[in-house]
């Protein structure tokens, strides 16, 4: 009698007042019992680590916040045992601009040039004699949320008078690439194969290409050069599932990394092939390797998406040709799924360190902590809820380009006054609700 395989006892990493990235029903057919642990935040560490072992989990599946990150650095070395999906080297650009320059960086992967720094004195220098235009970014999270926390300056009065201000730490500049058709691309991959890519246009006025700013997209002449560069910085992050924005540049073609992460919005079928991905990997072959033939995303994106956002567990059959061989649908491209190397929290990029005590460092900059960027907001600003824009709603912690447009159709279609009526048009958990409902007027 064939013994049966053993499969690694699995659970899901959550957090309060993060939105949760997997569900049960991305894991449709696994056949054991997968455990949720929930990360609680302040002095959590070590009855986090405590039930991870009483549950006998192998394998934590989940995206650690930017916050959280040197945190799960330590509980990741008091749990050898356990492997992370993502490792934590991969969510390694998660955490901060910073990172994803200095991972581009290690691995020699194409990025626009970037200036780093807490010497004030440095940074002066640099914006007398740097090319203009500069962007420049709050180095927090691998999200811009929304765009909210870039800025570009044209000259050094600009740059002077924007730090004066924001009083950004570290200080973080690029040189501006001159970008093709006023767009970047976003490209996700799946075992280091693109499965989605498309163009973001800044809209007609403005120069930052996210969506919420009013820009607009399109799934269709994706360059080979973006899908390349993509699957080179997914295989550096040893990534089984993994984002890039990368801008190309319209005098060269060239193709630079802009962001890049685990942590990325995606309709719920990414979702499911993700984890039908995962379940292959784990099971050593047993459970079915999603097959997504490069470009079909030109098809998808034809869709409207309040339809995508419906479609689950979506199948791309592998072509087999007939006996005779009459013909061979061949897949565009050479980019097959592939196991992901393990990751090695010892191999991470060496980071740079502040001339400050870390209690002297913006919150954002330190470890574990519970502050938010919509929370250092809503110190500066409560925002009306009738008024709010997509932009704004993007700045709030754990917000996805989705469910913030979900908020603002909701919104006015119903014509909401007060943010805690949002559940019951829209399912959001009471800590989100509670969370997000801290930045606006009651």
């Amino acid at each position: 009698m064939e013994k049966k395989q053993r499969l690694p006892k699995l659970g899901f990493l959550y957090l309060d007042y993060v939105l949760r990235f997997f569900d049960y029903s991305n894991f449709k057919g696994w056949p054991d019992k997968i455990e949720a642990v929930t990360y609680h935040w302040k002095n959590d560490k070590d009855r986090f680590i405590k039930e991870v072992k009483r549950k006998k989990i192998e394998v934590l599946v989940g995206n650690i916040p930017a916050t959280a990150y040197e945190t799960f650095k330590e509980i990741a070395l008091a749990l050898p045992e356990v492997r992370f999906i993502p490792s934590i080297e991969t969510q390694f650009s998660n955490k901060s601009k910073e990172n994803v320059t200095l991972f581009c960086q290690k691995y020699n992967i194409a990025a626009p040039k970037t200036l780093i720094t807490y010497d004030d004195k440095v940074a002066d220098e640099h914006f007398k004699n740097c090319h203009y235009p500069q962007i420049v970014k709050r180095s927090y999270g691998a999200s811009n949320y929304g765009g909210y926390f870039v800025h570009k300056v044209d000259n050094y009065k600009e740059a002077t008078e924007l730090f004066a201000e924001k009083k950004y730490k570290p200080v973080y500049t690029q040189d501006a690439i001159p970008l093709k058709f006023s767009g970047d691309i976003r490209v996700m991959l799946i075992g280091h194969k693109p499965i989605c890519a498309f163009w973001r246009y800044s809209g007609a006025g403005e120069w930052i290409t996210n969506t919420s700013q009013g820009g607009d997209m399109s799934y269709d002449n994706v360059p080979m050069a973006a899908l390349e560069l993509a699957v080179e910085a997914s295989k550096a992050a040893k990534a089984e599932y993994w984002a890039c924005d990368i801008g190309i540049d319209e005098n060269t073609d060239k193709a630079y990394i802009i962001e890049c992460a685990t942590a990325f919005a995606a309709f719920p079928y990414v979702r499911d092939w993700i984890g039908q991905y995962i379940m292959w990997d784990l099971s050593g072959g047993k459970f079915r390797l999603p097959h997504v033939p490069l470009y079909s995303w030109e098809e998808l994106g034809k869709m409207d998406p309040s339809v995508l956002r419906t479609l689950r567990h979506l199948y791309f059959a592998k072509y087999e040709p007939s006996a005779d061989g009459a013909y061979w649908l061949a897949d565009k491209g050479n980019f097959d799924m592939q196991i992901t190397e393990d990751g090695d929290i010892n191999t991470l990029p060496n980071k740079i360190k502040p001339p400050l005590k870390e209690e002297d460092l913006p919150q954002e900059v330190k470890g574990d902590a519970k502050s938010s960027i919509s929370s250092k907001i809503s110190d500066e600003k409560l925002f009306e809820v009738d008024k709010v824009s997509l932009t704004e709603l993007m700045t709030l912690q754990g917000m996805e380009e989705e469910v913030a447009v979900d908020i603002k159709e909701t919104i006015e279609v119903k014509e909401i006054t007060t943010f805690e009526k949002l559940k019951e048009f829209i399912s959001l958990s009471v800590e989100q609700v509670e969370l997000w409902a801290k930045s606006f007027k009651k």
